[in-house]
């Protein structure tokens, strides 16, 4: 895959099924659902540290750590789809991508909230909009820039319906929170495969257009 079939996909018509998504979301998360729920537990014990004995310095972990730990959950789900082995270690791999996927996290997340400073709206529209760019980043190889603008375009063609995706994404990780946080455990692995699959769809799609 190159930028070919991101140009494809920016100039073409796709589709995706949200029901799908989460379908396949769930299937990934029972295929490896104990390495899944262990490294979940990893990530916000590390972020509850971080609140708990040095809140000042919580944006280490926002900045320079959770970009490449959740990253992990695109890279495990891509070995299922491609019926990998996946090991634990699998989940740290990316740390492999570490500058681009925190230069993507980094500066996506200070333009949304500039948006968000500027009409709120726009802050909204650009959430959704960046919702690509780490699997960009990782599996094509583009710089930040390359890879949320990518990312920006291919979502801005359907963005209402990736709004709606969106919308379930929070509200699955809500009512995980919600049952005194363990339930984030199962909700929050699920929504990034779901993520992760709804890229591997449109990707395939143009994949298969151009052969």
């Amino acid at each position: 895959m190159d930028k070919k079939h991101l140009d494809l996909l920016t100039d073409g018509n796709y589709e995706f099924d949200i029901k799908e998504a989460f379908a396949k979301g769930w299937e990934t998360f029972q295929m490896v659902s104990i390495y899944s729920v262990s490294f979940t537990l990893l990530i916000l014990s590390i972020q509850f540290l971080f609140m708990l004995y040095a809140p000042d310095f919580l944006f280490v972990f926002s900045f320079f750590l959770a970009g490449p730990l959740f990253a992990g959950f695109y890279l495990v789900a891509n070995k299922v789809s491609l019926h990998e082995p996946v090991k634990y270690p699998d989940f740290f791999k990316g740390f492999g991508y570490y500058i681009p996927v925190v230069l993507v996290w980094v500066v996506g997340q200070f333009i949304t909230v500039l948006g968000i400073f500027a009409l709120i709206l726009p802050g909204i529209y650009l959430l959704v909009a960046f919702m690509f760019g780490v699997l960009i980043s990782i599996f094509f190889g583009l710089d930040f820039w390359e890879s949320l603008g990518y990312s920006r375009k291919i979502i801005h063609k359907q963005w209402l319906k990736f709004f709606t995706f969106g919308l379930f994404l929070a509200l699955i990780n809500i009512a995980g929170a919600l049952i005194f946080g363990i339930g984030l455990v199962v909700s929050v692995p699920v929504t990034y495969y779901a993520v992760y699959h709804v890229f591997e769809s449109l990707t395939h799609q143009v994949s298969l257009e151009n052969d």
